[in-house]
């Protein structure tokens, strides 16, 4: 944040230091003049999107302010600052989407869908993925 700071955006962040109960009251104050918001997480629930994202609507409902879920990290993946920078400077031209995947290789997972819906039979979707992207499953911890 500083580093944009420094480079004349304006930016914030927020960190959320207890989850339940959400502070619901506290996060709407501290994002009432924000011109849109970031939740950057490590989880999705599937159907509904960021865990956390949707905690953050909740709470600025109203305000009609757009969230925005990028979900990071996925499988430990690293969060650079690179990758974060990128995003940040994405979103303050206002071409983020509701949900976004920081850093993922939609052709592999284009491949595979692919893969899938040809051989329409059940199988090692992860396992596919991995061997496409290089990894061997067993060379995970």
């Amino acid at each position: 944040m500083d580093e944009l700071r420094e480079a004349g955006m304006s930016i914030g962040s927020l960190a959320i230091c207890t989850y339940r109960p959400f502070p619901h009251k506290a996060v709407r104050s501290a994002l009432e003049h924000a011109k849109r918001i970031v939740v950057v997480e490590k989880s999705l629930a599937l159907g509904i999107g960021g865990i956390v994202a949707t905690d953050v609507q909740m709470a600025v409902a109203g305000l009609h302010k757009p969230v925005h879920t990028v979900v990071a990290g996925l499988g430990g993946r690293p969060i650079t600052r690179d990758s974060l920078r990128k995003l940040f400077h994405r979103a303050d031209a206002g071409h983020l989407e509701r949900l976004e995947f920081l850093d993922l290789k939609h052709d592999v997972v284009h491949e595979e869908i692919a893969r899938m819906e040809a051989g329409r039979r059940s199988g090692p979707i992860a396992e596919n993925i991995l061997h496409s992207v290089g990894t061997v499953a067993s060379q995970i911890r």
